[in-house]
């Protein structure tokens, strides 16, 4: 009787897994590969068509797996590495505090005389120079002769009947705050108030 040989079993690597089946796996993965490269071309793996179709399915797939791990991944690192904390709130810079005014009085009280439709009339006014600057509202008191000649000048140059409307002393106080800043922009380098403030004026 003729001695019965036993069937050949396909050798497993260490992990359980067919060596057979394995390097089938390769030759499938190496395929897609190669699909990659020549796309144009269908390859044959164990004698059997791959479709174009089925290998760019195949493709979306894995990437879309290797795309997720790399999402688990970054978002893991982001947590362990502090990704949990507030942000800091910004620095906002303190605005700057604005300073205390500062006045200047023009005593005596200007006056000037007009010749308003052949009769004689004139114009008093009080006039405070105002500004912020402590060092420079003292320095132009060694010029308030000067701004007086100024201011007197300016006064002289209107006309009565302008005056006599409140749109008429505004547009003159405004005229006087330019004539003074620019004597002093002259004189110190920097024209120190803000305004010229009339507290009383009189028409006569």
């Amino acid at each position: 009787m003729a001695k019965q040989e036993p069937e050949e079993q396909p050798s497993a690597d260490g992990e359980g897994v067919p060596v057979k089946s394995r390097k089938k796996l390769f030759v499938l993965i190496g395929a897609a590969f190669l699909a990659v490269l020549k796309p144009e071309k269908q390859l044959l793996v164990d004698g059997e068509g791959v479709p174009v179709k089925s290998r760019k399915k195949l493709f979306v797939l894995i990437g879309a797996a290797f795309l997720a791990v790399l999402v688990s991944a970054g978002g893991a690192a982001f947590f362990f590495m502090g990704g949990g904390e507030e942000p800091a709130e910004p620095v906002v810079d303190a605005a700057p505090v604005r300073q205390q005014a500062i006045y200047q009085s023009m005593d005596p009280a200007f006056v000037v005389n007009f010749t308003h439709e052949g009769r004689r009339r004139y114009l008093q006014v009080n006039v405070v120079l105002m500004g912020r600057d402590p060092e420079a509202m003292t320095a132009l008191v060694q010029h308030l002769p000067l701004l007086r000649n100024e201011l007197v000048l300016q006064l002289s140059s209107e006309e009565f009947s302008t005056l006599l409307t409140p749109e008429g002393k505004e547009a003159l106080r405004e005229r006087a705050t330019l004539a003074v800043k620019s004597m002093l922009e002259k004189e110190l380098g920097n024209p120190v108030i803000e305004t010229v403030l009339f507290t009383n004026i009189v028409l006569q």
